[in-house]
């Protein structure tokens, strides 16, 4: 049994720029205090909004202990609320997605409308006051397009995200696109080794041929600091720029999120097989075909890639101390028809393939990390900064909280 305070005392002791020590990727109260103290109070990404495009249409999620609805309102708002009906506690809504006019309890029949207001519960007495029995509300925000909720009492501010995310995504108009293709795989991994993985291309050549026909895996194409990053990077920032299209590197101050954007290699324009494009219709207002991928991330659970012809969203939900669910959305123009505008296959199967050999990367990592004869390896500066910054990071966040749980006890 790791308590807070063992927890805590493990974070303080870590080596700089070396892995976690193998509890951070093992152990069940690590899980639970990641999930305390990270998932349940930071902004996450839930959905594109495109996805429940509809009145009525609505998605769950289950992260850790709680179940969530998000759905779009009659008046074309989207919102989100805790799957769980304030008669005796039932789910409201048990399939993955769905549409219907009002969400209903399906074990008493309490009816809800979509803004979460308790339209009827039958029988309940003359004392029975329905408007305080509504649905549980849980922060929910558009950012450009991508939903976002959070479950703490008190939402972080995230008004600086939206300005930058407007600027970054706005040109590629997520509110006109489409899901075109969804995928879920569960892998067996502690859900920080997924976005540790992610944030470096160290292991690319070697794992991605399909990726590596169009995607660079040089570490200094753009970055924060424009005297370390290469010519050929500066030269499409320059280029994206004076055409009106954002493509600077730009950080949180907290580190919690960044857009920037890169070219792809030679005068590939899409993740393809053969680099050309996947889908006919440019999206949005991005004026050349050749604009690269503007790259998005937001920890704790998101990564994406916006570019001429479509966006790749992901979305990052850990299941339990070494299990991890990873879902991709492919999103292209809504009026983009498959079999006229686009072949799903040629469109899915880079990353598809990309996908699964990360999956099989993250496994053997974690069946690696295991091992008793484990303990935290060093990190190459220039290949893996982006693994330092985001376990950096996730340490500064996990220790602050802790740290304030203590504060709180002692008060």
């Amino acid at each position: 049994m790791l308590s807070d305070a063992d927890i805590l005392s493990l974070l303080m002791g870590r080596r700089a720029n070396h892995s976690l020590p193998q509890a951070f990727y093992t152990d069940a109260d690590v899980f639970d205090a990641d999930m305390r103290n990270i998932w349940h109070k930071e902004w996450m990404f839930a959905l594109p909004a495109v996805d429940i495009s509809k009145s009525g249409n609505y998605a769950t999620l289950q992260i850790g202990a709680y179940s969530i609805i998000v759905v779009r309102g009659a008046d074309g708002v989207v919102r989100a609320f805790h799957n769980s009906c304030r008669h005796r506690g039932s789910r409201i809504c048990a399939a993955a997605k769905g549409s219907s006019p009002k969400l209903v309890c399906p074990y008493h029949q309490w009816t809800y409308e979509l803004d979460g207001k308790l339209l009827w519960a039958r029988e309940m007495g003359p004392d029975f006051k329905p408007q305080d029995h509504g649905l549980k509300i849980v922060h929910c925000a558009d950012v450009s397009g991508m939903i976002f909720i959070c479950l703490a009492d008190h939402a972080p501010d995230i008004t600086e995200l939206k300005e930058q995310a407007a600027r970054y995504m706005g040109p590629h108009d997520l509110g006109n696109l489409k899901v075109a293709h969804q995928s879920s795989i569960i892998e067996k991994g502690n859900w920080k080794l997924v976005l540790e993985n992610n944030r470096e291309c160290y292991h690319c050549s070697g794992s991605h041929p399909s990726l590596c026909r169009t995607f660079s895996d040089d570490p200094n194409l753009v970055g924060a600091d424009p005297s370390e990053s290469s010519n050929e990077g500066l030269a499409h920032v320059d280029r994206c720029e004076q055409a009106g299209l954002p493509a600077k590197f730009v950080i949180d101050p907290s580190e919690q999120w960044r857009f920037v954007r890169i070219p792809f290699l030679g005068d590939a324009v899409s993740y393809t097989m053969d680099g050309k494009a996947a889908v006919s219709k440019r999206i949005g207002t991005v004026p050349f075909e050749n604009a690269g991928s503007c790259l998005f991330f937001h920890y704790p659970n998101t990564w994406n890639h916006f570019l001429s012809d479509q966006a790749l969203v992901f979305r990052v939900l850990p299941i339990g101390p070494m299990e991890t669910e990873v879902t991709t959305f492919w999103l292209v123009h809504k009026d983009a028809e498959e079999g006229r505008d686009y072949d799903l296959k040629r469109l899915t199967e880079v990353w598809e393939h990309t996908n699964d050999e990360d999956r099989q990367i993250i496994e053997e990592n974690q069946r690696g990390i295991l091992s008793p004869a484990y303990e935290p390896g060093p990190y190459s500066v220039k290949q893996e900064s982006g693994v330092i910054q985001f376990v950096d990071w996730y340490a500064r966040t996990l220790e602050q909280a802790l740290v304030g749980r203590f504060r709180v006890a002692a008060e």
